[in-house]
């Protein structure tokens, strides 16, 4: 079944959550530690993140700098399977623009097609840390619908240079990202609507939001979305706040607004554990109302929120 079957499927509001490769040379241990700890809660189907590779600086002995590019995250492809092959429970690689070729693009779905996964988060991906735009590489992709073009072709029979597939395997389905508060360089939301409802023309089969922790937002950015003619469903993104510092970091690295009562009552917290305890209330309160609204599922970002998220799960499943 693929992901948007599942969701349609569930009884209840599907659970579901995004993890990251563990960092290279770290093993396996932290992100099954990750998995342990919230699979009681039947996740529908697990997100693994892509990372491009970033240019770091080695210093010589003669006191010059080497740029070289390393990839700190690798084995998406790899973590999706074995995460499959643990625990029997779907996987969702992110494909990304950000870092690859059309070529990469190819063997990626490849060899995610050898595996039996065939379900997928198509993202453009983030900008290079040193580039103030996000700028493809030599023979990459700008934009997730022009990946989406390549992932549709394969799906066609036909790889990137025209040449058939001779013995095509299981389509690929998959899911695209959307932005209840705007995506930071769309010009206006009824543009940034209108790219979803072409990538949903396109075959996105259902998006996953940004994070956000006013629900009126996500309202209102559904309702607008679906007056717009989009028809696949929206999944919340939800990631309770667990640090005094995400107060000022989130919204700048996710260009988004933490509602007032919530940032008032974070700056009188003393410590984190407080910041952490308030989180998990206002998760609690968000989901909760989500899933009175009829929210189809609710999936989780759990970087540094792990703890948190399952406290929040206990309290709603």
């Amino acid at each position: 079944m693929t992901v948007s079957e599942l969701i349609n499927e569930a009884e209840k509001t599907a659970f579901s959550f995004e993890v990251l490769p563990p960092l290279k040379g770290t093993g396996t241990s932290g992100l099954f530690k990750t998995i342990d700890t919230l699979k009681e809660f039947d996740p529908q189907y697990i997100n693994i993140t892509t990372h491009r590779s970033e240019f770091v600086y080695t210093e010589q002995a003669n006191g010059t700098f080497v740029r070289h590019s390393m990839r700190r995250r690798p084995g998406t492809v790899a973590v999706a399977s074995a995460i499959m092959e643990r625990y029997g429970i779907k996987t969702v690689p992110h494909i990304v623009c950000s870092g690859n070729t059309r070529e990469d693009i190819e063997y990626m779905l490849l060899d995610l097609q050898f595996l039996g996964i065939t379900d997928l988060l198509v993202l453009r991906g983030d900008k290079a840390k040193e580039e103030a735009h996000f700028k493809p590489v030599e023979d990459g992709y700008k934009h997730a619908t022009d990946l989406i073009e390549q992932i549709n072709l394969y799906n066609s029979g036909k790889f990137i240079d025209g040449s058939p597939i001779k013995v095509p395997g299981n389509k690929f389905s998959y899911g695209v990202a959307s932005y209840p508060e705007k995506h930071d360089e769309a010009p206006n939301m009824e543009a940034d609507i209108a790219v979803l409802k072409r990538k949903q023309d396109m075959g996105a089969e259902y998006a996953v939001t940004q994070l956000f922790y006013d629900n009126e937002k996500y309202f209102s950015f559904v309702k607008r979305a679906y007056k717009a003619g989009v028809t696949i469903p929206i999944i919340p993104g939800i990631k309770p706040l667990a640090k005094k510092s995400q107060i000022t970091v989130v919204p700048k690295t996710f260009h988004l607004d933490i509602p007032h009562e919530l940032a008032t009552e974070a700056m009188k917290c003393q410590t984190d554990e407080e910041v952490k305890q308030l989180g998990i209330e206002w998760c609690v309160t968000q989901c909760k109302e989500l899933i009175a609204n009829g929210v189809p599922s609710i999936h989780f970002y759990t970087v540094s929120a792990v703890d948190s998220i399952r406290q929040v799960a206990e309290r709603i499943y």
